[in-house]
């Protein structure tokens, strides 16, 4: 092993954790101490909790060998949440691999404006102020439960986690990817809300049987030719289709908003991650599709361009 001082000799944790987040530094992580703990625990099957508790606690062969697999995934900058097969968002513990996007803390946001929105909005809602009527779908009939609807759900951490937080909604979680929703499933299953969470594999809004309330999505908003310069944890690792916005970053949200009027109940709302420098382009495509709507880019904790807003 990298960190081995004496053949044979049983190495304590906290000086393998020492040269481990060494090589990690080295290897141009972010954050190689943390990262190496929870690589260390996760190879002992223990909590970081308990690993911080027992620095000196002394390795096996096995042990080592496994923890050793671990750091070279991550020296060779695979991103974490794919090694450990898991990520939080938004209070949740979600199952992630390769066939989806790591979540991300700036993708909450679109789960605290739908709820923000839903709350306030809905007769059903818990928030103050006057409640709306409801609202009549494109069938003539009327609904007292919210719709909402997460477009290239991914591993359906958003979707998940409204119909989590909405335990009378019904949250339709769309995606082209088949891969990307059977990712999606396990994680709906997980948190015991499957029978609110429908999967619909199909071109953006397209698969939608009716309209919704709301529409949030995370779609690719990357320039094509920014993706050579991101990362290596995203450039190498995670889906490219979800990442390509193309030429500009954002064909994906100009086709989901050219969707949408055919698919939004009077008074919806949609709700669209952007990158930090669309805030104007994106505003400007919204307005041509609904031009009598109050259109408005919410920033993040940073204070750059991050969620488009369009209520109608």
């Amino acid at each position: 092993m990298v960190w081995r001082e004496a053949k044979g000799k049983r190495q304590e944790a906290r000086g393998i954790l020492h040269r481990a987040s060494c090589i990690l530094h080295l290897a141009g992580c972010d954050s190689p101490q943390l990262d190496a703990e929870l690589l260390l625990a996760h190879a002992l099957g223990r909590e970081r909790t308990w690993l911080l508790a027992h620095p000196e606690y002394p390795l096996t062969a096995t042990e080592e060998e496994r923890f050793a697999a671990l750091l070279a995934r991550r020296q060779a900058r695979e991103p974490l949440a794919y090694i450990l097969g898991h990520r939080e968002f938004y209070g949740l513990d979600f199952i992630v691999d390769h066939r989806v996007l790591v979540p991300r803390p700036e993708t909450e946001m679109l789960v605290e404006q739908a709820l923000a929105w839903a709350r306030r909005e809905r007769p059903d809602s818990k928030g103050e102020g006057t409640r709306n009527a409801l609202s009549p779908d494109p069938y003539g009939q009327v609904s007292d439960l919210p719709l909402l609807a997460d477009v290239g759900t991914g591993s359906g951490c958003v979707a998940v986690a409204l119909a989590a937080h909405l335990p009378q909604a019904v949250v339709y979680a769309l995606d082209a990817s088949a891969d990307a929703l059977a990712v999606a499933a396990a994680n709906a299953a997980r948190h015991g809300v499957a029978g609110r969470v429908q999967l619909l594999c199909g071109d953006l809004l397209e698969p939608l049987p009716e309209r919704v309330d709301v529409i949030v999505a995370n779609l690719p908003y990357v320039r094509r030719d920014e993706l050579p310069t991101l990362p290596p944890e995203i450039r190498d690792y995670e889906p490219r289709a979800a990442l390509d916005g193309g030429p500009e970053g954002l064909d994906w949200i100009g086709r989901l908003l050219a969707q949408a009027p055919a698919h939004l109940r009077p008074g919806g709302i949609i709700l669209l991650e952007i990158g930090a420098a669309q805030g104007e382009a994106a505003s400007g495509l919204a307005r041509q599709r609904f031009p009598q709507a109050a259109v408005d880019v919410l920033p993040d904790y940073a204070g750059r361009d991050r969620v488009l807003r369009v209520q109608t």
